[in-house]
């Protein structure tokens, strides 16, 4: 049976990948700290998955780990702007660090593939839209800058010891199990919490600012294929967005025609660094892995409700 290691395999992105590779018949062993993920959040009883509760920092743990894996898709980070400027070092270690302890376990015990999530982060303040892997790189954040490192280590790693790395620049994802309460929490999730409460939302700018939101259905379905790709087309960088851009205003008004519910949205300075539009180019995603149907953000939103307590 195929081993997949998944670093932050108990969070919001990992605990649905961890779910669909466990149905395809895969093998998995979660590394995790549960800093952020949740063990509820897995079928910890299913017999062809393995958890360990430990940091990607400890190489002890790590070794254990990645132990005959034939691959590794790496989730874990902290995934945090703001954290990352106030804890530049510590966020460092478990982002940079981390992926450095991975990437030589990796080497060590022969593993063919290693998969990274990386960020569109890493473009900072677009020259142009929509952004495509070859766009002008311009991290202004640690977070970011330790992501475009860590790209940079794949590259080197699989170009030096051969195996086959992919590396997935995620736009903003969301869905279920994407946590309000928390500071790395996505603005959706945060926004649907705030309306179904009856709570005001707080829009920072004039709400006309917009993003490439992805479904993490559609997120675990890239993952996915990253495992199977022909060895000739991996050694890869690919955005992974759906190409549409939605301001946050649309986002507001999309929820509460799905709820029924009265809304209130309080508008607040501009947030320093705060990127104005960003969309992906997805082409090159559709050249390697196939072409592929969006979630419209409709028909995400209405997924996400539920489990909300619409």
């Amino acid at each position: 049976m195929t081993k997949i290691l998944v670093t932050g395999g108990a969070g919001f992105i990992g605990s649905h990948l961890v779910e669909r590779l466990l149905s395809d018949g895969y093998a998995v062993t979660v590394l995790d700290n549960l800093s952020t993920g949740k063990l509820e959040n897995l079928p910890v009883q299913h017999p062809a998955l393995t958890v360990v509760t430990d940091d990607i920092c400890n190489p002890e743990a790590v070794a254990h780990s990645i132990k005959n894996a034939d691959a590794v898709i790496h989730l874990a980070a902290v995934a945090s702007v703001p954290a990352s400027i106030a804890d530049t070092l510590g966020v460092h270690q478990s982002n940079l660090v981390g992926t450095l302890q991975l990437l030589e376990a990796a080497r060590r015990h022969g593993v063919p593939r290693f998969i990274y999530a990386s960020s569109a982060a890493v473009y900072g303040q677009p020259l142009a839209l929509p952004l495509c892997e070859d766009s002008v790189l311009n991290p202004l954040s640690p977070y970011a800058i330790d992501k475009l490192a860590g790209e940079h280590y794949l590259r080197f790693y699989a170009h030096q010891y051969g195996f086959q790395g992919v590396c997935l620049r995620f736009f903003n994802i969301y869905g279920p199990r994407q946590d309000p309460a928390s500071p790395y929490s996505g603005v959706i999730s945060i926004f649907a919490d705030r309306l179904l409460a009856g709570e005001p939302i707080t829009v920072f700018g004039d709400g006309q600012q917009s993003r490439d939101f992805v479904y993490v259905s559609d997120l675990v379905a890239v993952l996915r294929h990253a495992l199977t790709m022909p060895s000739a087309s991996a050694n890869l960088t690919l955005n992974v967005g759906t190409g549409r851009q939605s301001t946050l205003l649309d986002l507001v008004a999309a929820l509460a025609a799905l709820t029924g519910k009265p809304f209130e949205i309080r508008f607040a300075d501009q947030r320093s660094g705060d990127i104005r539009h960003s969309v992906a180019d997805n082409s090159r995603l559709g050249q390697h892995l196939g072409a592929r149907a969006w979630t419209p953000l409709q028909d995400g939103l209405t997924g996400l409700l539920p489990a909300r307590g619409r």
